[in-house]
C-alpha cells in the first residue's frame, strides 16, 4: 500500500471551507480512479497545517494519477488559502483497534532514519512500538509511512478524543524514545491534529 500526502498551511478563516471542499469535491473525484483506496485529512488549527492523504493499492497506481491530480491539489490548496507540498510514501505498517469516531485526534511524529536501517526501524515499530501504543488509553489506530529515498518516516497514532491524546503524552513519549533509540532514528517533529476525515481504508499491515 502507498500514500500521497498534500500539506497546506491554510488561512485560518478558510480551514472549514477547505475541509468541506476536500470531502465534497476532492473525495468523489478520487473515488473513480483505478487503485484508489481512500482519503483522510488532519488539521492543526494552531499552526494552520492541514494534511490530506490518499491511499493507493500500488505505487504504480499512485504515480499514474500524479499529473491528472495536479490541478485537483492546486484547487484544494487554493480553497484552504495556501500552497501544496506533496510527499509520497510506502505504508509500512498499520494496526487498527477500531475505526475512528467523531472527535478523534492524531499525534504524528516525523523521523529521519538511517537508510541502511529502514527494515530494522519498521520491525521495531511493528514488534515493539505498536503493542505498547495499543495499550494506551483511548488508542484507536497507528500507522507508519516511509520514504526510503529521502530517509524519512512518519508515524500517526489516532486516539478517540483530545482528552485521551493529552493523557497519553508522557507514556507515548517514553514509547517514542525507546523506539527511536532501538531503531537508530532521529525525531524531527511531533505534532497533534484533529482527524477531520477518516476514510483512508488501509487494511491491517503488521
Amino acid at each position: 500500500m502507498f500514500a500521497r500526502s498534500t500539506t497546506v498551511v491554510a488561512h485560518p478563516n478558510l480551514i472549514d471551507t477547505g475541509i468541506r471542499h476536500v470531502e465534497t469535491e476532492v473525495a468523489p473525484m478520487l473515488a473513480v480512479l483505478p487503485g484508489y483506496r481512500g482519503l483522510s485529512m488532519i488539521v492543526d488549527r494552531g499552526s494552520r497545517r492541514c494534511i490530506i492523504t490518499s491511499s493507493w493499492e500500488t505505487r504504480e497506481a499512485m504515480l499514474a494519477t500524479d499529473r491528472r491530480l495536479q490541478s485537483v491539489r492546486t484547487r484544494a490548496a487554493e480553497t484552504l488559502g495556501g500552497r501544496p507540498q506533496v510527499d509520497e510514501w510506502e505504508i509500512a505498517a498499520l494496526h487498527r483497534d477500531h475505526r475512528a469516531r467523531d472527535g478523534a485526534c492524531i499525534r504524528a511524529t516525523w523521523f529521519r532514519v538511517d537508510p541502511d536501517h529502514f527494515d530494522r526501524a519498521v520491525d521495531v515499530f511493528k514488534l515493539a512500538s505498536l503493542p505498547a501504543l495499543g495499550d494506551l488509553d483511548g488508542f484507536c489506530s497507528a500507522s507508519l509511512m516511509i520514504d526510503r529515498e529521502s530517509a524519512l518516516a512518519v508515524s500517526s497514532v489516532a486516539y478517540d478524543s483530545t482528552d485521551a491524546m493529552e493523557r497519553t503524552r508522557g507514556e507515548a513519549g517514553t514509547i517514542r524514545e525507546a523506539g527511536t533509540a532501538d531503531a537508530g532514528a532521529e525525531v524531527l517533529e511531533v505534532c497533534e491534529f484533529e482527524l477531520v476525515l477518516a476514510h483512508l481504508h488501509v487494511p491491517e499491515l503488521v
